[in-house]
């Protein structure tokens, strides 16, 4: 077998099982789950109609490179929603279709990067673990970038040695952050453009949050528009990553899309011929009208800005909380240790959170995730809001 197995982590949910595994909750409280990004929002209608409405395309074996409709509805959603004009996205050459953002970041990595000549794949700490087990099966070794309070939950780019950003092969970037909630400015982005062209690396920036954000009146920005602003309307380097599962509340749809620099995409899209992953037709004939409608993507936002406007109040009575600018996260400090709280919260009030350190690498200074405790705010507004009120009550019982 592959040696480069025994170097990956165990996933953070497996450990989680395993930390929760004897322990006994309250039987007279139900299980409100809080560890998962998993939305649970009711989908829309319409996508599941038309996923039904093709499902004679199961006869029909996809290709690696998409419908020409898919790749269109993705290319004007990104000029829509970015802000990039249009014909600005090329989805003959810029756009190719994933089955949800997890298996394109991971398989893009594989693509990337020459396994001979090994290499840095830099990543944010905490991190989603995809970045790290891409970069280990690749050959690479994973250089973590700490965000802390102290940073504003961003990597510290001028903390990086140029030696090492001389060994950077793939920079990825999370704006907004899982787990923080934090979003990089064009400002961020173009000093994150600046740095790849000083030292040729690629910037893979995993975008799936985007469309969910907190104040109706900043949307976050995305790496192709810092690209185009700074005169790059090639994207060079840039490749960005966007799912229905979040947007559309749609996580088993298993739909998304790569986009960026046409000569990226064109190695990438030889890989896939031979990965054998390609979308079945009828999914992307279901994503399409979700990519086509931003009015759902509205409404589900403006669920999330609800739970949060009657979750941090309940929240804030006991424990500092900082509400993040998008994604559906509060990324809590808690008191003692976070593996502990975690355990005792279930035990105590049947809710599941995830650690912080289960989402962290230990890194000078110790480990940024320590002391935290990731919240999901996935569930429908009134387990949220009962949540809520669960661990506010655990918290002060342990004052």
């Amino acid at each position: 077998m592959n040696p480069l197995l025994q170097r990956l982590h165990p996933y953070p949910f497996e450990r989680l099982a395993s930390l929760l595994a004897d322990a006994a909750p309250p039987a007279d409280r139900p299980h409100i789950g809080l560890s998962i990004g998993e939305p649970r929002h009711a989908p829309p209608a319409f996508v599941g109609a038309a996923l039904c409405a093709h499902l004679e395309r199961l006869g029909t074996y996809p290709t690696a490179a998409g419908l020409p409709s898919l790749r269109a509805a993705c290319a004007r959603w990104l000029e829509r929603r970015f802000d990039l004009g249009v014909h600005a996205v090329d989805p003959e050459t810029m756009v190719l279709p994933v089955n949800g953002t997890r298996e394109g970041l991971f398989s893009f990595v594989q693509a990337a990067l020459d396994a001979a000549a090994g290499g840095l794949v830099m990543m944010p700490n905490p991190f989603y673990q995809i970045y790290e087990g891409a970069a280990l099966l690749a050959g690479a070794e994973p250089y973590y970038l700490d965000t802390t309070a102290a940073t504003g939950f961003l990597p510290d780019l001028d903390a990086v040695p140029a030696e090492d950003w001389a060994r950077c092969r793939v920079l990825f970037i999370c704006s907004p952050g899982n787990p923080t909630g934090a979003v990089m400015d064009e400002g961020y982005l173009a000093r994150v453009l600046a740095l790849a062209e000083q030292y040729d690396f690629l910037v893979a920036s995993d975008e799936c949050y985007a469309d969910i954000y907190l104040d109706e009146d900043r949307p976050p920005p995305g790496l192709l528009g810092a690209a185009l602003r700074a005169g790059d309307t090639g994207f060079r380097r840039c490749v960005v990553f966007h799912s229905l599962s979040k947007r559309s509340s749609v996580p088993g749809l298993r739909s998304g899309f790569v986009a960026g620099d046409p000569e990226v995409m064109a190695a990438f899209r030889l890989y896939r011929t031979y990965h054998g992953c390609a979308v079945p037709e009828m999914v992307q004939l279901a994503s399409i009208p979700a990519w086509d409608d931003d009015a759902h993507a509205a409404a589900n936002r403006r669920l999330y800005q609800e739970k949060f406007d009657a979750v941090v109040p309940i929240l804030s009575e006991v424990m500092s909380v900082e509400r993040p600018e998008a994604a559906f996260y509060l990324w809590l400090a808690v008191p003692g240790d976070d593996v502990s709280f975690t355990r005792g919260l279930y035990g105590a009030e049947n809710v599941t959170v995830l650690p912080g350190r289960y989402l962290s690498r230990d890194h000078v200074g110790g480990n940024p995730g320590a002391g935290r405790i990731r919240v999901s705010l996935v569930a429908e507004p009134a387990e949220c809001i009962e949540a809520a009120r669960r661990i506010a009550r655990f918290v002060a019982a342990k004052r």
